[in-house]
């Protein structure tokens, strides 16, 4: 009888998606606050050829401008708005990650 049929504890089998978590928070909180505050390649097109003011605004903004409402510090609302983009994303290909193993188990009976 060998070792892999024994059940693995949940720090060991999820040993790499920890580290790619505390990998990807590093980066997030390194490197999100020195961000070009200048407009990306589509907003400055539209600024450039006068039609910016046209667009429609969103209905909602989860995080607007990459900030947290409430916290006046604007390094550390950036970091945590970055944070939680990453949550998000852990959180949905973890669910669809779920969702294709079960769909799987269940094809295979």
């Amino acid at each position: 009888m060998t070792s892999d049929s024994a059940p693995q504890s949940p720090l060991r089998r999820y040993r790499w998606a920890i580290i790619g978590l505390v990998i990807t928070a590093f980066v997030v909180i390194i490197f999100a606050p020195l961000a070009s505050s200048d407009p990306d390649g589509l907003d400055r097109v539209s600024e450039d050829k006068g039609f910016s003011g046209q667009g429609k605004d969103a209905p909602y903004e989860f995080l607007p401008g990459y900030s947290i409402p409430g916290i006046d510090n604007e390094r550390a609302t950036v970091i945590l708005a970055g944070l939680a983009g990453v949550a998000v994303v852990f959180a949905l290909t973890t669910a669809f990650g779920a969702y294709l193993r079960q769909s799987r188990r269940g094809s295979q009976t």
